[in-house]
């Protein structure tokens, strides 16, 4: 919303849902602040209805919000609670011309009618992956095959033909032979610019398990997308895993079926701290990221001492280019990075980004191509 008041009013709210013992997700938190900079505030039974159609998803927590919802705004907005529920005619909005209605509400008074509209690909792009129900899970699969993550270009060594730079003196001589010798045209060449190499580590272990799943699919489709020896994928759990050969198949689900078949401590415990060791001692250090993007997809929690994963942190940043963590806990509502292991390992990262829905893997792929920063 526009001002401070209905920020840290949406805040506040979805806070006291909690509370209340509703699941109020960071996606539907953003939608209710949307629904608010459209009716405003003056109205009490417009907020009332916009925070229904946002945050409440099941019919057996409608008691437990009307009841929040009364003893929060009992002193913060006008109007009483209203009696009955009004009539809602929502309109899905699919790229097309034609529009048809979504679901009929009970009978009510012509001036009580509230019409709204909303777009089911953008409210799934704003959902977060825990809230996701296996018909938004298919969808979601290929809207982020859809998403190309592509590192961010340095300067190469090589050469390339170029209208103005450093003297050809190769091809000019070679041009030459068509006109008896004489160099009548010249040719340049100047630096050529290549992708940096890619390399992702997904942390597989328990809490992370409903983002997993997202964050594996938009590696596959960064690692289809470049070249071999490109981008490089790790899986890490109580231990680390190579999953890049697994990974290959143009098919995403044949090669997330590999790659479950090769890696053994699925939704385990995080050993953040170790397994980055043992990813700096096999792979890191040795070559596989220097000078790399370094993408981190993990919510940070490490049952591991937090020196021992400084220590790691310190040592891939002196190898890498950049490291970008995505973190699906920071879109949060008044989250703060105090976990041991994400506290221990954010004084070395570049970038730390959401890592909970679809338009966040989207602004993480604009991030590590260097694009929004």
């Amino acid at each position: 919303m526009a001002d401070g008041r209905g920020e840290r009013l949406v805040v506040e709210f979805a806070a006291a849902l909690r509370r209340g013992g509703l699941e109020v997700p960071p996606g539907t938190t953003v939608l209710f602040a949307e629904a608010l900079a459209t009716v405003g505030l003056s109205d009490r039974d417009l907020v009332y209805w916009a925070g229904l159609a946002s945050l409440v998803r099941r019919p057996e927590d409608r008691e437990a919000y009307d009841r929040v919802f009364a003893e929060f705004f009992e002193c913060r907005l006008p109007t009483a609670l209203p009696a009955r529920p009004r009539q809602v005619t929502l309109g899905v909005d699919s790229g097309g011309d034609g529009e048809e209605p979504a679901g009929e509400g009970l009978p009510a008074e012509p001036e009580t009618t509230l019409t709204l509209r909303y777009s089911a690909t953008e409210v799934l792009r704003e959902q977060d992956f825990s809230r996701y129900d296996e018909e938004e899970w298919a969808e979601a699969r290929q809207l982020i095959s859809a998403i190309r993550a592509r590192a961010e270009q340095r300067r190469s060594r090589r050469l390339r033909p170029h209208a103005r730079g450093r003297l050809d003196l190769a091809r000019t001589v070679q041009m030459a032979l068509s006109s008896d010798g004489e160099a009548i045209r010249r040719a340049f060449a100047a630096p050529a610019d290549r992708p940096r190499r890619l390399v992702i580590i997904v942390d597989i272990s328990g809490s992370m398990e409903p983002y997993a799943r997202a964050f594996l699919r938009f590696a596959h489709a960064a690692l289809v997308a470049r070249p071999a020896g490109a981008v490089e994928v790790f899986v890490l759990s109580t231990r680390v895993s190579r999953i890049t050969r697994q990974l290959s198949s143009r098919d995403p689900d044949e090669a997330l079926a590999a790659a479950a078949s090769a890696v053994e401590d699925w939704y385990g415990g995080t050993r953040l701290g170790e397994g980055l060791a043992s990813f700096n001692d096999r792979w890191g250090t040795r070559g596989l990221a220097r000078g790399a993007v370094v993408v981190l997809l993990s919510d940070g929690w490490d049952r591991g001492e937090p020196d021992g994963l400084a220590a790691e942190m310190a040592r891939l940043r002196r190898v890498a280019h950049r490291i970008v963590w995505a973190n699906p806990l920071r879109a949060s509502p008044g989250y703060e990075p105090i976990a041991r292991g994400m506290a221990a390992a954010l004084p070395f990262v570049d970038d730390f980004v959401d890592g909970h829905s679809l338009a966040s893997l989207e602004h993480l792929a604009e991030v590590v191509a260097g694009d929004a920063r």
